[in-house]
């Protein structure tokens, strides 16, 4: 059988706990948006295996088809796939969506991952410089990304 507490008991015990608590710092709001976001995850699993040359273009107001452009390269056909892999993987983990589409595959050193509002180039490095599409959407605003 419970036994409760006296209600002045309670009372006590809670100011207590509240006197001892450290006081809680209130973030600032920052507006984030959610397809910034969504392309900033898509550079992350990239990154995380060791893509270069990772970039975001924001292609809202001069494309209708998508609102960003993540844009990456790697050495081999093996880190290609690596990359397009742990892309989905980590977009599935983090939102739960899949790809709208794919294209592409490591052999063709070209691979496309199209998630709507958000459309994932990952280049063999020779073949970036040959295709030029940081140079074809130079209007683009560019958001460097750190890694």
């Amino acid at each position: 059988m419970a036994t409760s507490k006296p209600a002045s008991a309670s009372k006590a015990a809670s100011k207590a706990t509240s006197a001892k608590a450290k006081p809680v710092k209130k973030a600032l709001a920052v507006a984030i948006d959610p397809e910034e976001s969504f392309a900033r995850l898509c550079a992350e699993g990239a990154l995380d295996k060791k893509a270069e040359d990772v970039v975001i273009l924001d292609m809202r107001g001069i494309s209708s088809f998508t609102d960003f452009f993540v844009i990456a390269s790697g050495t081999s056909e093996p880190q290609l796939k690596a990359i397009a892999g742990s892309i989905r993987e980590k977009v599935r983990e983090a939102t739960g969506q899949c790809p709208t589409a794919e294209d592409g595959f490591p052999a063709s050193q070209w691979v496309i991952i199209d998630y709507g509002s958000v459309i994932v180039h990952i280049f063999h490095t020779e073949k970036r410089g040959l295709y030029g599409l940081e140079d074809l959407w130079n209007d683009a605003k560019r958001i460097e990304v750190e890694g």
